[in-house]
C-alpha cells in the first residue's frame, strides 16, 4: 500500500564516462521533466570534466522522451555560448530526434557522429596532431583511460 508499481515503466538512467579530451553522456529508459532535471543536474556536476567542454551524448537507449530532451540540449547549449572551445556531438541520433532538432533550429548547435568509440579516438587524435594534450592540468588528476561515474548520486 502507498507505493506504485508501473508496469513497463523504466526510469532514466545516466551513465557519465570521463576522458581526457571530452565527457560521454549516456542516457537510457525514459526522459521526461522529472529525468530532465536529474540530467541537467548531473550534467552540470561534471561541467569541467574536460577542457572546453565536450559532451559527447548517447541518447540511442532512450525508449521514451518528450520535449524534456530538448530542454537539456537547449540548457547546454545555452551554457556553451559562454565557452569559446565547447562542443555538443550527439551519436546515432535517432531520426524522431534529428527532427526535433530540426524544427527547433538546434541541429546547427550541435556536431552529429556515428559511435562514441569513433568520436573518443578522433577526438583523441585531434588534440595529439593540435601539438598536445588539452587535458593537461587534468591528466594527472585522471588515471590512463577512463574514469567512470553512475547516476546522479556519483561525484566526478
Amino acid at each position: 500500500m502507498g507505493q506504485w508499481n508501473v508496469v513497463g515503466k523504466r526510469s532514466l538512467r545516466i551513465e557519465t564516462t570521463r576522458y581526457v579530451h571530452c565527457t560521454v553522456l549516456r542516457a537510457s529508459g525514459e526522459l521526461d521533466h522529472a529525468g530532465r532535471v536529474r540530467f541537467s543536474a548531473r550534467i552540470n556536476d561534471v561541467w569541467d570534466w574536460s577542457s572546453g567542454p565536450v559532451f559527447v551524448f548517447d541518447l540511442g537507449e532512450l525508449n521514451f522522451y518528450d520535449s524534456s530532451v530538448i530542454g537539456v540540449l537547449a540548457m547546454v547549449m545555452q551554457r556553451m555560448e559562454e565557452e569559446p572551445n565547447g562542443r555538443i556531438i550527439l551519436v546515432h541520433p535517432s531520426e524522431h530526434l534529428m527532427s526535433v532538432l530540426r524544427l527547433t533550429d538546434l541541429l546547427s548547435h550541435v556536431e552529429l557522429r556515428g559511435s562514441v568509440e569513433e568520436t573518443v579516438a578522433e577526438l583523441m587524435v585531434q588534440s595529439e596532431a593540435r601539438g598536445g594534450h588539452e587535458g593537461a592540468a587534468l591528466g594527472s588528476a585522471i588515471p590512463p583511460g577512463v574514469m567512470r561515474a553512475n547516476g546522479p548520486k556519483s561525484r566526478g
